[in-house]
Order: structure tokens, then sequence, then C-alpha cells
């Protein structure tokens, strides 16, 4: 078993993989990763934590009166002393290897704004102490919630991690991100009642606990009454986090290469994909933005693996501002330089981020409450699985937290129930459409963190059961 030798620097370990390259190209990609964690239930922390990795692959191009062929070997806690192997590994593999589809030549610094920029410096790291400010009112909320008859289950998680990308071009590139993410799940001291909230963060100096709590006991307020309904289409309000668990969904299956080969909902009867198609007729607008405040991601492509969503060959391509919808009409789906050849439109490689507004929005979600004469509050979706690609129809379940809305008021809880919906069916049948703010989706908040999403009002949203989930 490989030792990680902490005194050797990822940008060393990036230079030698390059230094020892025998084949036509290479490309070298380090991830340094730094994670601390706090967790807590019954109103007591319960661990914490702080985790070190590095991560390196190589990416091996070969070339050929065929074509090229490619290599991809990754391993973590790689030192200097493993490098040669993995490089001669990926060679291996790639003279192995038919002629890759997705073939490009590897990009050129010219082509790379940041290349070079920072590439000296040491990794971002985090540590316990982004927790320093909120683990103090952490525990006065324990204390609360605990004299209020309340329990709190959750986990606080922060990751800073640093990739370096090199090539044989030339290319070096070196991102710190930094990732967080707060989950807490109250319940009532029978346990009789629970309810759900989450938020993504970039360092915690945002997160307020006190707030957190707050509505926690707000929602559990809200199931002191319980009322039973049949299953059957209802007017529907959605919180920005359960619509993030939608469109992060649509997001990823937004695909033009599986769209232009049809086996998508973006795909075009007779061929091709949908792009320039109205979705909506509302004002919608769903884009990325490397640069959205708060919401801050990777500007270039950093691909591990080559696929129909991203390239290896795309390695340091830079990531600008993209709208996917504009105005309802679907403008852009996810290519690799690849694809983008295929379908004839503009490369539009993915990004680590996703926003929703629509023009014509001006309420809140709580005043979008204060607007319904009757209808269901659905605040967490759950176990969310497709059932059919063509037209995107997704299934899942309610969970802590549907609520019956009354006369501008959320007069009781709601028993679970199993949903099916589409989200890009959806986006033509939105009654209204709210502000958006930063969220966390509660499902895909694992994966996908970085979401500024609207709530959503549905007239006639499908509860196609009644689920016995609590």
């Amino acid at each position: 078993m490989s030792t990680v030798q902490t005194d050797v620097k990822a940008q060393e370990v990036v230079e030698r993989a390059l230094a020892l390259s025998e084949t036509d190209g290479c490309v070298v990609i380090a991830q340094e990763t730094s994670d601390a964690n706090l967790r807590w239930a019954a109103n007591t922390l319960t661990t914490n934590g702080v985790m070190r990795g590095r991560q390196l692959t190589v990416i091996a191009t070969v070339g050929s009166s065929e074509g090229t062929a490619t290599g991809v070997v990754g391993r973590s806690n790689v030192g200097l002393d493993d490098v040669e192997a993995l490089v001669r590994s990926a060679e291996k593999a790639a003279r192995e290897s038919r002629s890759a589809e997705d073939a490009k030549p590897l990009v050129e610094p010219g082509d790379v704004p940041v290349s070079g920029v920072g590439w000296d410096e040491a990794p971002a790291e985090t540590s316990i102490g982004v927790f320093s400010s909120m683990a103090p009112a952490l525990g006065e909320v324990f204390v609360r919630a605990r004299a209020e008859g309340r329990e709190l289950f959750g986990f606080a998680e922060h990751q800073m991690s640093t990739l370096y990308l090199g090539t044989s071009t030339g290319v070096r590139v070196r991102h710190a991100q930094p990732t967080g993410r707060i989950e807490v799940t109250g319940k009532t001291s029978d346990w009789s009642r629970s309810s759900w909230v989450g938020q993504g963060t970039r360092d915690f100096s945002d997160v307020d606990v006190t707030q957190v709590d707050a509505e926690l006991a707000r929602r559990l307020g809200w199931a002191a009454r319980r009322v039973d309904l049949e299953a059957g289409r209802y007017e529907t309000l959605l919180p920005p986090s359960a619509v993030a668990d939608l469109l992060v969904y649509l997001y990823w299956t937004a695909v033009a290469r599986e769209a232009d080969d049809g086996r998508t909902v973006f795909s075009r009867q007779g061929g091709g994909t949908r792009v320039g198609e109205r979705l909506a007729d509302a004002p919608l607008r769903i884009w990325s933005d490397p640069k959205a405040p708060g919401l801050e991601c990777d500007p270039v492509v950093f691909a591990a693996s080559s696929a129909a969503s991203q390239s290896v060959f795309d390695n340091g391509m830079p990531i600008g501002e993209t709208d996917w919808l504009a105005d309802g009409v679907l403008t852009s789906l996810i290519q690799t330089r690849h694809s983008a050849d295929m379908t004839g439109l503009p490369f539009t490689p993915g990004v680590d981020n996703l926003l929703m507004s629509s023009g014509d929005a001006s309420r809140g979600l709580d005043d979008m409450v204060a607007g319904t004469g009757r209808g269901l509050l659905l605040t967490c979706l759950w176990y969310v699985r497709e059932v059919e690609p063509q037209n995107l129809l997704l299934t899942g379940l309610t969970r802590d937290g549907v609520y019956l809305v009354e006369g501008g008021e959320v007069v009781a809880e709601v028993n679970n129930f199993r949903f099916n919906e589409s989200p890009v069916d959806l986006l033509g049948r939105l009654a209204e459409v709210g502000l958006h703010e930063r969220t966390l989706a509660r499902e895909f908040g694992d994966y996908f963190t970085r979401t500024s999403m609207p709530a959503w009002r549905v007239a006639d949203f499908n509860m196609s059961s009644v689920s016995k989930a609590s």
C-alpha cells in the first residue's frame, strides 16, 4: 500500500507525471481535498473530524492512422514514487484501446485565460475552525429545542478541493473550490412529526442556525393538526429546495449527445435536439455561471473521464455563463467539443451550479402561501427516480412535511404521497414562479450544492397515490 508523501506538492506530482510521459499527449489532474464535519443527534454533538486526501488521474493519448486513443488511470494517495507506474499504466491502456470518438487536439495555453494563474500556490484547506461561529449558536439551539420538546438531528460538512491540471501542451490551471452544507431534521419528542431544512454555503459565515431551528419549529407547529387526503391533482406550492431537486435532475439529463441520439426528453422527433423549441410561455430563465455570486465554481473543464456529458480532450477549456433556457425557449444543452461538432451547436460544457428565475416574479414563498385559497405546501421530495426518459417522467415520495394551506395560512400536516411529474412538462404548466434564492436540494444536495431557485405554484400537481412512508 502506498503512503502519501505529504511533503511533496501536488504540482510536483503533476510535473513528474508529465515529464515521464512517452506518448503523444498527456493530461494530469491532481485533486487535493480536506474535509471537516460536525454531526449531532437528539440535541447532542456526536462526532467531528477532519480528513485529507489526494487523487491523481493520468490521461495518456496515442495517435495512429485510425485516430487517437486514450488511457485513463486514477489512484488516491499518490506520492512521487507511485507516479511512473501510474503513467505507464495509462499509456498501456491507451495503446490497447480503440480510437476515441471524442478525440480533439489537447487544449493550448492560449486557449485558457487562467493558465498559470496561482499555479505555485498551496492547496486550500479547511479545518474544524470553519464552524467556529456556528458551533456556539448550535449549542444554544440544542438547549432551546430540548426545553421546547424538540429533538434535532443533522450534520454540517465543509470541503476545500484544489484541482491542479497540467497538460503536455503546456496548460497549467489551479482552482480551489469550497463546498459546504448543513442539513437538520427536527422531530417532536414522540417522533410523530418531523421537518427538514438544509442550506448550501461556501464558508458557513452565512449560516444562521437559530433561523434554521426557527423554521423547523414553525413547520413542526404546522403539523400539530393532521389531515388525511386522497391521491389526486392538487394546487401545490413547492419551495426552492423541492424545485432544486426537480431541476437538478432535468439539468443532468440535458446532454446534447444523448438528445441527438434520440434518447431523452430533449430529442426532437425526426432527429436532432429540441434546442430552439419553446418549453414554457412564461419568461423563464435557467442558467449557469461559474462567477455567480455565492455559487462560484470551476472556471474551466476538469474531466477525469469521458462520457456523453464531458470529454478528457476538453480539459482546460474555459466555462462561461450559459443560458439553458431563455425566455421559455430551450437555448443550450451540455456539450463537449465533439458533440458540438455533431449537433452544429455551440460548445457549452457543463457547469457546477444552476439558477432559475422568472422575469415576472415578485413574491417569495410566504407571500405565495398567503395568496393561496386551498392547496398543498410540499416542502421535501425524496427517492426521486426516472420512469420514462422520453418525457422525463419522474416519480418519488414526499417526506418530512406536506401541509394543507387554506385561506392563506398553513392549517395542518397532510399524509405523504407518491408523485408522478415531469419537470419539463411542469415548466409549461407553472401557475406562478416566485423570487429565486440560494437553496439546497434535499435528495441531490449530496452531489450538487450550488443552486438558486424560486418557489413554484403548480395548479394540478399529480399526487399519484398515498404513501405510508413517514
